[in-house]
Protein backbone atom coordinates (compact mmCIF):
# COMPACT_ATOMS: atom_id res chain seq x y z
CA UNK A 1 0.00 0.00 0.00
CA UNK A 2 1.33 3.33 -1.01
CA UNK A 3 2.12 5.93 1.74
CA UNK A 4 -1.14 8.11 0.01
CA UNK A 5 -3.10 4.97 0.26
CA UNK A 6 -2.09 4.96 4.11
CA UNK A 7 -2.17 9.09 4.48
CA UNK A 8 -6.12 8.90 3.17
CA UNK A 9 -6.88 5.59 4.59
CA UNK A 10 -5.98 7.68 8.46
CA UNK A 11 -7.85 10.88 7.25
CA UNK A 12 -10.88 8.77 6.04
CA UNK A 13 -10.85 7.53 8.90
CA UNK A 14 -10.71 10.11 11.54
CA UNK A 15 -13.28 11.88 10.11
CA UNK A 16 -15.88 9.15 10.32
CA UNK A 17 -14.83 8.70 13.90
CA UNK A 18 -14.56 12.25 15.24
CA UNK A 19 -18.07 12.38 13.59
CA UNK A 20 -19.16 9.79 15.41
CA UNK A 21 -17.54 10.72 18.63
CA UNK A 22 -19.19 14.33 18.32
CA UNK A 23 -22.67 12.78 17.91
CA UNK A 24 -22.60 9.91 20.51
CA UNK A 25 -21.25 13.09 22.97
CA UNK A 26 -23.33 15.71 21.70
CA UNK A 27 -25.35 15.22 25.25
CA UNK A 28 -22.52 16.23 27.69
CA UNK A 29 -21.20 19.09 28.86
CA UNK A 30 -17.67 18.84 29.57
CA UNK A 31 -14.95 20.41 27.30
CA UNK A 32 -13.29 18.73 24.25
CA UNK A 33 -9.52 18.15 24.22
CA UNK A 34 -7.05 17.84 20.92
CA UNK A 35 -4.08 15.99 21.48
CA UNK A 36 -1.89 17.74 19.21
CA UNK A 37 -2.43 20.79 17.06
CA UNK A 38 -0.50 20.21 13.80
CA UNK A 39 -2.06 22.39 10.91
CA UNK A 40 -5.23 22.48 12.47
CA UNK A 41 -7.18 20.56 10.44
CA UNK A 42 -9.13 18.12 12.71
CA UNK A 43 -9.19 21.42 15.79
CA UNK A 44 -11.54 23.35 12.91
CA UNK A 45 -13.50 19.97 12.18
CA UNK A 46 -14.44 19.67 16.03
CA UNK A 47 -14.97 24.06 16.12
CA UNK A 48 -17.37 24.01 12.95
CA UNK A 49 -19.18 20.57 14.64
CA UNK A 50 -19.17 20.53 18.28
CA UNK A 51 -21.71 22.79 19.91
CA UNK A 52 -21.20 24.31 23.40
CA UNK A 53 -18.48 22.88 24.51
CA UNK A 54 -15.11 24.62 24.75
CA UNK A 55 -12.13 22.82 22.80
CA UNK A 56 -9.02 22.86 24.61
CA UNK A 57 -5.68 22.30 22.41
CA UNK A 58 -2.47 20.87 23.72
CA UNK A 59 0.38 21.78 21.30
CA UNK A 60 4.35 22.04 22.24
CA UNK A 61 4.13 25.33 20.08
CA UNK A 62 1.80 26.71 17.44
CA UNK A 63 2.01 26.65 13.71
CA UNK A 64 -1.38 25.83 12.00
CA UNK A 65 -3.36 28.13 9.60
CA UNK A 66 -4.35 30.88 11.18
CA UNK A 67 -8.12 29.87 10.47
CA UNK A 68 -7.63 26.58 12.22
CA UNK A 69 -6.01 28.54 15.33
CA UNK A 70 -7.65 28.28 18.74
CA UNK A 71 -8.08 31.16 21.44
CA UNK A 72 -5.00 32.15 23.47
CA UNK A 73 -7.51 30.56 26.50
CA UNK A 74 -8.15 27.19 25.07
CA UNK A 75 -4.28 26.24 24.29
CA UNK A 76 -2.30 25.08 26.23
CA UNK A 77 1.41 24.58 25.41
CA UNK A 78 3.90 22.61 26.79
CA UNK A 79 5.20 19.09 26.44
CA UNK A 80 1.78 16.86 27.36
CA UNK A 81 3.55 14.68 29.66
CA UNK A 82 3.33 17.69 32.17
CA UNK A 83 -0.01 19.95 30.77
CA UNK A 84 -2.26 16.50 31.19
CA UNK A 85 -0.92 16.23 34.75
CA UNK A 86 -1.70 20.01 35.08
CA UNK A 87 -4.48 20.02 33.87
CA UNK A 88 -5.89 17.06 35.38
CA UNK A 89 -4.96 18.49 38.94
CA UNK A 90 -7.12 22.00 37.87
CA UNK A 91 -9.76 20.80 36.11
CA UNK A 92 -10.25 16.38 36.82
CA UNK A 93 -12.08 14.09 35.08
CA UNK A 94 -13.88 16.12 32.58
CA UNK A 95 -13.55 15.72 29.23
CA UNK A 96 -16.19 14.59 26.97
CA UNK A 97 -14.34 13.71 24.44
CA UNK A 98 -10.40 13.74 23.36
CA UNK A 99 -8.83 13.28 20.19
CA UNK A 100 -5.40 12.63 19.96
CA UNK A 101 -2.97 12.74 16.65
CA UNK A 102 0.15 13.14 18.11
CA UNK A 103 2.11 10.49 16.25
CA UNK A 104 4.64 10.49 13.50
CA UNK A 105 5.88 7.98 10.52
CA UNK A 106 7.58 5.88 12.48
CA UNK A 107 5.16 3.15 14.18
CA UNK A 108 7.39 1.82 16.76
CA UNK A 109 8.19 5.00 18.27
CA UNK A 110 4.47 5.96 18.21
CA UNK A 111 3.51 2.84 19.91
CA UNK A 112 5.84 4.12 22.62
CA UNK A 113 4.50 7.39 23.50
CA UNK A 114 1.21 5.71 22.94
CA UNK A 115 2.15 3.61 25.67
CA UNK A 116 3.89 6.30 27.96
CA UNK A 117 0.75 8.68 27.57
CA UNK A 118 -2.26 6.45 27.80
CA UNK A 119 -1.97 6.75 31.67
CA UNK A 120 -2.14 10.54 31.42
CA UNK A 121 -5.07 10.49 29.04
CA UNK A 122 -7.17 7.93 31.25
CA UNK A 123 -8.30 10.14 33.88
CA UNK A 124 -8.76 12.95 32.13
CA UNK A 125 -12.03 11.31 30.18
CA UNK A 126 -15.75 11.84 32.03
CA UNK A 127 -18.00 8.81 32.86
CA UNK A 128 -19.57 8.33 29.05
CA UNK A 129 -16.99 10.26 26.58
CA UNK A 130 -14.53 8.69 23.84
CA UNK A 131 -11.27 8.81 22.74
CA UNK A 132 -10.16 8.84 19.41
CA UNK A 133 -6.85 8.53 18.41
CA UNK A 134 -4.86 7.65 15.35
CA UNK A 135 -3.15 5.40 17.38
CA UNK A 136 -3.79 2.36 19.53
CA UNK A 137 -3.84 3.57 23.23
CA UNK A 138 -3.27 0.96 26.32
CA UNK A 139 -5.98 2.00 28.93
CA UNK A 140 -6.88 -0.22 32.23
CA UNK A 141 -10.53 1.29 32.74
CA UNK A 142 -11.45 2.19 29.36
CA UNK A 143 -13.48 -0.14 26.75
CA UNK A 144 -12.62 0.05 22.88
CA UNK A 145 -15.55 0.76 20.94
CA UNK A 146 -16.32 -0.49 16.95
CA UNK A 147 -15.38 1.61 14.46
CA UNK A 148 -18.50 3.24 12.76
CA UNK A 149 -18.81 3.29 8.68
CA UNK A 150 -16.35 4.78 6.64
CA UNK A 151 -13.47 4.15 9.01
CA UNK A 152 -10.78 1.61 8.08
CA UNK A 153 -9.35 -0.46 10.65
CA UNK A 154 -6.05 0.26 12.02
CA UNK A 155 -6.47 3.72 11.16
CA UNK A 156 -7.74 4.82 13.55
CA UNK A 157 -9.23 3.65 17.22
CA UNK A 158 -12.13 4.96 19.63
CA UNK A 159 -12.16 4.46 23.53
CA UNK A 160 -15.12 5.17 25.90
CA UNK A 161 -15.06 5.46 29.79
Amino acid sequence: MSRLDLFIDRMVSQRACLDFAIDATAAMTGPVFELGLGNGRTFHHMREHIVGRDIYVFERAVGSHPDSTPDAEFTILGDVRETLVQTLEKMGPVASLIHADLGGHNRAKNDAFARMVSPMVEPLLAKGGLMVASDRMYFETLSEVALPDGAVPERCFIYRR
